[in-house]
């Protein structure tokens, strides 16, 4: 027994309700319930916080016992008054007891319906009519309340098995039930999308409850919001008789995320407790269950069934078998995040591994509609099939490493390594060591064993640049094997037999090379089965556009920057250029002018040339009169000069300097020491 301050009373409900008015707020609903200590303040930490000044921090609770229900003051500093008396000790609240807690007024009930209310936008708050809360509040507000709660469920009957004691009815509907279930969940395995789960169980539940309207709702994983009803996202709606639809329950919906536990209520469309609080009273509902759909996270989402029959209401064991399939559907949903996830991620990558593919392809393309580069392919064409050896010549930058790639990609060995070596790279100690491998300790630093090109170009092509450059001992060792016998490696004495197509480059004149006794004859010939000879970028004018293109394309790919092309200077400027580093120094501008630019499109003042690949003539940049002599200072001369290719290039500076071959702010400098304007 409690030592309160107690009225004689039979209520005894375990169910009741506060309703508090704060100030000018409309009065707030909030439901007590018998296992948890209701507890007010102004302290964020209680449950009904309170934004009053006068309320102390922890104010005073309210909690069930002996069957009924009790209010304490906490130690406030202004009291906690019931009907006007301050309390001393617990004190046993009664119907329409009317509670001060600070300026805050609540009424104490077991049936909100006895007050006149009108629910705010989000269910949750009502007024309160004038003969509770004192004169003035006029209204015309319909009645609400709660619904009938029949049966709450943490858990399911089908986590275990029956008892024998059940009857063979109950055993029955239960392998029934376990038997849908299973048939379910092979249906929810086979699915792609959070939908098409959703009404999968949803046609699950209607063939398995009186359910005649039902609705799956989850929290979107997109939006970074907290997890509260009116958050969640509609994902499958049912009606047998194509109802339209309605929002769900609020006020279930909170008691299920507040409690954690599926609920099944009774007598809905009938009670006026819940027909304007909710939607439950606009489609006429006569029982509802409300289920959680839980991880790991807490409730992640709801599934809402309603029975608009009053002859088939919903019973216990539909609320067994919802809750059984929100379990199941909650895994499922959980398991297909990370199924589209890593779905998802695999797409990516193999679309990464795709783009690298073709940039792969794209890189040993070559480029170019010349008719020398046109020749060239259909040469390649005609002897990569073959395993004939092949000597690539050409100057240096000419591209011969992309011709011995396209060779390879379009012979039978495309698929088996393509192994390059630069052969002017190495001391002719180390070149050995490169092509044909070593043994552990077979020299200093040779720390472990190690297979050579030719070991590591096994069934593949092997691609020796420079190999005019090889030394007279290492040649009399690749002839041997060029001509099929066995090597050994460096400091080894296994014989290793290898099969290997071998394509040279070289850009000396081997001929020249044989003559002086540098280079082996045989050696010579052997690799000069079949020869591909690469003409200068400046003898194929017409590609220099293209290859621009295609540089200025990839770079745009690597980097992401939005650079349409060149301007009509550009191109005259690039068509213009002899390129003595051919396609290498080309692809080396283009990036240069890509990294320069800032607009969307590169300009001849983004081109920086070399004066070495200029071909201008000083006559055709000197007026007439100036080519007799005349005695003038080198200053003199020099400023006249810088004018005429201004005027020449209609005063581009960027062009100028390069013709001067000059920097662009020297060029600058000198104008405003000469003091050279544009007229």
């Amino acid at each position: 027994m409690h030592n309160s301050e107690k009225k004689n009373s039979n209520v005894t409900s375990s169910v009741a309700y506060l309703i508090i008015q704060e100030l000018e707020e409309r009065g707030k609903v909030y439901r007590l319930v018998d296992r948890q200590v209701t507890t007010i303040g102004r302290a964020p930490t209680n449950r009904i916080v309170l934004d009053d000044e006068v309320c102390s921090r922890n104010h005073c609770e309210i909690f069930y016992s002996d069957s009924a229900w009790y209010i304490r003051d906490l130690g406030s500093r202004n009291g906690t008054l019931v009907q006007g008396i301050p309390i001393s000790q617990d004190y046993e609240l009664q119907e329409g007891d009317i509670v001060e807690i600070g300026d805050s007024q609540a009424i104490f009930t077991f049936d909100v319906s006895r007050f006149s209310s009108r629910p705010t936008s989000d269910g949750s708050s009502a007024e309160l009519e004038s003969e509770t809360m004192g004169a003035g509040h006029q209204s015309s507000w319909e009645e609400f309340n709660v619904p009938e709660i029949i049966q709450r469920k943490s858990h399911t009957r089908f986590h275990t098995p029956p008892p024998v004691s059940h009857s063979d009815r109950d055993r029955d509907r239960t392998s029934r039930e376990l038997g849908r279930l299973y048939r379910l969940a092979l249906d929810m395995g086979n699915v792609q999308s959070e939908q098409e789960l959703s009404q999968i169980v949803l046609n699950g539940l209607f063939e398995g409850t009186s359910a005649d309207i039902g609705a799956i709702l989850y929290f979107d994983p997109a939006q970074q919001q907290p997890r509260k009803p009116e958050h969640l996202k509609v994902i499958a709606f049912q009606s047998v008789d194509e109802l339209p639809y309605q929002k769900p329950s609020h006020f279930l919906s909170e008691m299920v995320f507040d409690e954690g536990d599926a609920i099944l209520a009774h007598n809905i469309a009938d009670d006026s407790k819940l027909s304007t609080r909710d939607s439950l009273g606009k489609i006429h509902a006569q029982s509802v269950i409300c289920a959680p759909l839980r991880n790991k996270r807490g409730v992640a989402g709801l599934i809402h069934l309603y029975s608009t029959n009053p002859d088939n209401p919903l019973d216990s064991d539909d609320l067994e078998f919802t809750l059984a399939l929100a379990d199941q559907l909650a895994i499922s949903f959980q398991n297909l995040s990370e199924k589209l996830r890593l779905s998802d991620g695999l797409a990516r990558m193999e679309g990464e591994n795709k783009a690298l593919r073709e940039q792969l392809e794209l890189e040993s393309e070559l480029v170019g509609k010349s008719p020398s580069m046109t020749a060239m392919k259909a040469q390649i064409l005609r002897i990569a099939p073959t395993d004939a050896s092949v000597l690539i010549r050409g100057e240096s930058g000419v591209g011969k490493e992309l011709v011995a790639r396209a060779i390879h990609f379009n012979s039978q060995r495309k698929k088996q390594p393509f192994v390059c070596m630069n052969c002017a790279a190495l001391s002719e100690g180390l070149l050995e060591s490169e092509l044909f491998g070593h043994e552990k300790g077979a020299f200093t630093g040779a720390t472990g064993q190690k297979p050579g090109k030719f070991e590591q170009a096994h069934k593949g092509t092997l691609f020796l640049d420079e190999v005019g450059e090889m030394s007279l001992g290492v040649q009399a060792k690749f002839l041997r094997v060029l001509e099929g016998h066995s090597f050994e490696r460096v400091g080894g004495s296994v014989s290793i037999n290898v099969d290997v197509r071998v394509v040279a480059a070289t850009n000396r004149d081997m001929e020249k090379a044989v003559a002086k006794g540098i280079f082996r004859q045989d050696l010579y010939f052997r690799l000069h089965v079949v020869e591909v000879s690469v003409d200068p970028l400046r003898v194929r004018a017409d590609d220099i556009l293209l290859l621009a293109d295609y540089f200025m394309s990839s770079f745009v790919v690597k980097t992401g920057r939005p650079i349409r092309g060149f301007t009509e200077e550009a191109k005259e400027l690039l068509e213009a250029y002899h390129w003595p580093g051919n396609v290498r120094e080309l692809q080396n501008t283009i990036e240069r002018a890509f990294i320069l630019c800032t607009g969307d499109v590169i300009d001849a003042s983004d081109i920086q040339l070399s004066a070495v690949g200029m071909e201008s003539d000083p006559q055709n940049v000197l007026p007439a009169a100036h080519t007799r002599y005349r005695e003038v200072s080198l200053e003199i001369m020099e400023q006249e000069h810088i004018l005429a290719v201004l005027n020449n290039t209609n005063w581009n500076k960027s062009r100028s300097a390069q013709i001067l071959g000059i920097e662009r702010s020297t060029l600058d400098r000198k104008l405003k020491r000469y003091g050279i304007h544009r007229p």
